[in-house]
């Protein structure tokens, strides 16, 4: 973990974990895995509480996934699909897969954001489809507050319950995640062969 992450939560206690997730889940690249088990780490030597911690970062997790809802908002899909329509020859991509795109997550997207908040890199990305798609406010706050809460108690539990070694968390966790981005880019692949594929035959 880089100094000036553990200096900056160490000095700011719960405005620091707060802040550390929110960027977090704004920009992917900083870990939870590793901020999380480290403020359960921090329980055991500074003022700070397991319930407190868990509560700082949830909240910043839910401030940061509204950021990006925010900007799938601005997108919408009537303004990919005309920016597609104009651009997509390009990436042989129709409106029509966009307003497909949008159907599967309007039937999926309850559970694609509960259980994509407890999964790395798509806990982040996963705010900005559901924008996208309008997905009610409130519904979105409630599951990735649901889904979140999940994921940040077991983390920072497991870092409080083994102190120094909290270390080692995050190495599972990013065995995990690489499992994860290879099952993502596989998916990711195949789709596109299917779509070239499809546009082949079309």
């Amino acid at each position: 973990m880089p100094a000036w992450m553990s200096d900056f939560m160490e000095q700011f206690g719960y405005i620091g974990i707060f802040l550390m997730i929110a960027l977090e889940n704004i920009f992917p690249p900083i870990p939870s895995e590793v901020i999380l088990p480290f403020g359960g780490f921090m329980t055991t030597y500074t003022s700070l509480t397991v319930p407190g911690v868990i509560a700082a970062a949830t909240a910043g997790s839910v401030a940061g996934a509204l950021v990006l809802y925010g900007i799938g908002r601005l997108l919408s899909v009537e303004r990919l699909e005309r920016m597609v329509d104009r651009w997509g020859g390009w990436l042989r991509v129709k409106p029509e897969d966009i307003a497909k795109a949008n159907r599967t997550f309007q039937r999926y997207g309850v559970w694609a954001v509960f259980l994509g908040r407890m999964i790395p890199l798509v806990r982040s990305l996963i705010s900005i489809p559901a924008g996208m798609a309008k997905m009610n406010i409130g519904l979105f706050v409630w599951l990735s507050v649901l889904g979140t809460l999940i994921w940040n108690t077991a983390l920072v539990s497991i870092g409080a319950a083994l102190g120094q070694s909290w270390g080692k968390v995050s190495e599972v966790i990013g065995m995990y995640a690489e499992v994860v981005y290879i099952v993502i880019a596989i998916a990711l692949a195949a789709s596109a062969v299917r779509l070239w594929k499809r546009r082949r035959t079309s």
